[in-house]
């Protein structure tokens, strides 16, 4: 969309404990709207120690407010299908705001002479209602956002970011200090990660024009900031070994290879991009290689892999040393133990009377890093482990204490989670003792640590339990993968082709279909740019609309690949259909 540049107010927030409750801002005096009021949807920690996404609503009466649920469900699902989010939605916090309107709607929606409606966010499309301005630009008032974001409990701006959807099905969204999409728009749930890649990432727009239907003409300034875009060739990005010079010639995540694509920035000459297409050119792809380090880094940045661990200091050999670290989703972190220098271990806990020192004074340290390929950078991706060190004095003896063991924090209970899963479980930490966890799955022990990764399951439902102390939890594993069918048609001249996906699951969420041409990048099925329940329409020159082309597809035989993506992440099997287009 746009990565519009906004300076954004500090806020005060209400620093208490972790929510448990929704909240609601004080009663209102006859001139205000009704409270807003706070929905945790996703809480995997305390928002001191998370990246909090915080959904505002603008637009959405008493009586629209099932809608706006239904809009974040929808946009949450298609988020948690791209990565790094996929992989990293355990780092993240949710919460829906829901802030009763007075008018339904935004302002300016569709043209710049449309009301202008009271909503508690002011959000208007063109630009904010100005009649030179962009039809898409979607403006908000962020002093206003900022107000409802602080009702959020104990989430400060630094580790924070707002999404505010509009009450609309006219295509728009912004990104900047904040993020803005429509609600409603088939495309709209894709207009998040997008506006997300500006106000997280801070990626730029791959666009080849600023106007829709205008090329962006020559770009003649230096070489950018960017990490997306280049004045440089292929080879001289290797041989300087600059931009994104390790990831040449790979197949590009977002179809394609990565290489040196022309137009970007709003250029159509003279810069060049990674990819020919991702979510940064083109709503329906994902992230490439390319974007999807910068937003795994920006994700990280947000947060810290060590979470808590046994306070600094000098302690005797007697003692348990312990670390609480983050759990992606996709994979566990490594945590390493050194003793002097020399490897002593690895695990959430390191149990010293084990090792048996030599009497005197030692140094132990435990380092944390995420193995993750998503960072091809060597240099960056070790700039985000962390260490801590103890003095270890063997003449020093630990007074017993009264810890038990017992759960702390732990993967979610109350939703399924996927076939191919981390489950992770917290603790207490007696000191001198360190608790075992008794995981099983469908009943039969398995070995693990702080992590169980899930594989391999047969397709069903599973249950997971993990036991400390006198304790257990209880997951709900869902193997079972989501359905897809598939309905395509043509007109006797065969010369375009209708296809229709048709996504469902055995469990409630919204479930993201995908599609590809001839082993292209995945696309997200969203309907047609117009009307969500129309399918996707295929000719040779395309179909535009407001600018863009949608569905151009060359005359020939070629392979549409279908799949689809359950709210618990599982993926099904691709399937495939032939056509012609003559």
């Amino acid at each position: 969309m746009f990565r519009r540049i906004a300076a954004a107010l500090t806020v005060a927030t209400i620093p208490v404990s972790l929510l448990v409750a929704p909240a609601q801002a004080d009663e209102p005096t006859a001139d205000e709207p009704p409270a807003a009021t706070v929905v945790p949807v996703q809480v995997t920690g305390d928002p001191a120690k998370r990246f909090n996404l915080v959904i505002l609503g603008d637009g959405y009466t008493t009586g629209d407010m099932a809608t706006f649920r239904q809009n974040v469900d929808r946009h949450l699902n298609v988020l948690w299908s791209i990565e790094p989010y996929k992989s990293y939605r355990s780092y993240f916090n949710v919460y829906r705001v829901e802030i009763p309107s007075k008018d339904s709607g935004v302002s300016c929606d569709p043209g710049p002479s449309s009301p202008k409606r009271d909503t508690p966010l002011s959000m208007s499309f063109w630009s904010g209602c100005r009649s030179d301005g962009v039809q898409r630009l979607l403006l908000m008032d962020n002093a206003a956002a900022d107000k409802y974001a602080a009702l959020v409990p104990g989430v400060v701006p630094a580790n924070r970011q707002i999404l505010a959807l509009a009450n609309s099905t006219m295509y728009g969204g912004a990104g900047g200090t904040f993020a803005t999409a429509s609600g409603g728009n088939a495309l709209s749930a894709l207009i998040s990660p997008h506006e997300l890649g500006h106000s997280l990432g801070g990626l730029q727009d791959e666009y080849d024009y600023y106007r829709r239907g205008v090329p962006g003409g020559p770009y003649s300034g230096e070489e950018p900031d960017s990490v997306h875009h280049t004045l440089l060739t292929e080879p001289q990005m290797l041989q300087q070994r600059k931009k994104w010079w390790r990831w040449l010639g790979e197949r590009s995540e977002a179809g394609g290879r990565i290489g040196r694509h022309e137009g970007g920035m709003y250029f159509s000459q003279g810069i060049w991009r990674p990819s020919q297409h991702s979510i940064m050119k083109s709503l329906g792809y994902y992230y490439d290689q390319v974007g999807r380090e910068v937003m795994t880094q920006a994700i990280s940045r947000k947060t810290s892999l060590i979470q808590d661990a046994t306070p600094a200091g000098t302690i005797g050999a007697d003692r348990v040393l312990w670390v609480e670290t983050l759990h992606p989703v996709s994979h566990p972190l490594r945590v390493s133990w050194t003793v002097d220098g020399r490897f002593a271990g690895d695990g959430h806990d390191l149990e010293l009377r084990r090792l048996r020192l030599r009497p005197g004074r030692h140094t132990v340290s435990v380092r944390v890093d995420d193995p993750t390929d998503f960072i091809r950078d060597p240099d960056i991706r070790a700039s985000f482990a962390q260490t801590r060190s103890w003095t270890v004095d063997t003449s020093i003896r630990t007074s017993p204490d009264t810890a038990t063991p017992a759960f702390t924090t732990t993967t979610p209970t109350d939703q399924p989670v996927g076939a191919d899963s981390v489950i992770y479980a917290e603790t207490t930490h007696p000191a001198t003792r360190a608790p075992r966890i008794t995981w099983r799955i469908n009943g039969r022990p398995v070995h693990a640590d702080r992590d169980l990764e899930l594989s391999d399951l047969p397709s069903g439902t599973h249950l997971v339990t993990a036991t400390v102390g006198s304790t257990t939890k209880t997951w709900t594993v869902d193997a079972v993968a989501p359905t897809v069918t598939v309905e395509t048609a043509q007109p006797p001249a065969k010369d375009q082709l209708t296809l229709r996906l048709n996504p469902a699951d055995d469990r409630p969420g919204n479930v993201v279909a995908e599609f590809r041409v001839d082993g292209d990048g995945w696309y997200n099925y969203y309907g047609w740019p117009t009307d969500s329940n129309s399918p996707f329409l295929f000719t040779k020159e395309g179909t535009n609309i407001d600018g863009l082309i949608y569905g151009k597809l060359a005359a020939g035989r070629h392979t549409i690949e279908y799949r689809a993506v359950d709210a618990a992440g599982n993926h099904a099997e691709p399937r495939r259909v032939t056509v012609t287009l003559d």
